[in-house]
């Protein structure tokens, strides 16, 4: 069976879809560039392969695919997944998607991806709310942010 050309300038009927959403890697395997977090080898990797993704903070300058990865992870495990702002998302938004988290959970859920782009805007309220879903396992948190968490 012959396989489809990309094109990246075709859009769907539906909808209008920017490029860069279009370029964006949608596998492991189509990142580039992060060979030493993702090469087979890797800790991360072998971590994703073996079902153990861990909660993590992508720290980096902006376009260096930060949301990229997170969505990438997301998708290849297979598990739920929410993304919020900090910015735009308050205590109330983390309290709804915890509580979706605990539901599946409960209908056998390995888990719940929660990311979080500009993890650092969030205030001591806002982290202290999400505290215990990483602890217990609820959510495994991925951060994005522009600012050094050290």
């Amino acid at each position: 069976m012959a396989q489809a050309s990309l094109n990246l300038f075709a859009t769907p009927d539906s909808a209008y879809v920017p490029l860069a959403e279009r370029c964006r890697p949608h596998k492991i395997s189509e990142i580039v560039g992060h060979e030493r977090y993702l090469s087979d080898n890797a800790p991360l990797r072998r971590q994703l392969l073996n079902g153990n993704l861990p909660s993590l903070i992508l720290f980096g300058p902006p376009g260096v695919g930060k949301t990229t990865l997170a969505r990438v992870l997301a998708a290849e495990t297979g598990m739920p997944s929410t993304s919020l702002s900090a910015i735009n998302s308050g205590k109330k938004e983390l309290k709804a998607v915890i509580d979706n988290a605990q539901i599946d959970r409960t209908r056998g859920a390995r888990g719940h991806i929660l990311f979080i782009d500009e993890i650092h805007r969030f205030n001591k309220a806002q982290q202290d709310g999400l505290l215990h879903a990483v602890e217990d396992g609820t959510v495994i948190l991925i951060g994005a942010t522009t600012e050094n968490p050290s």
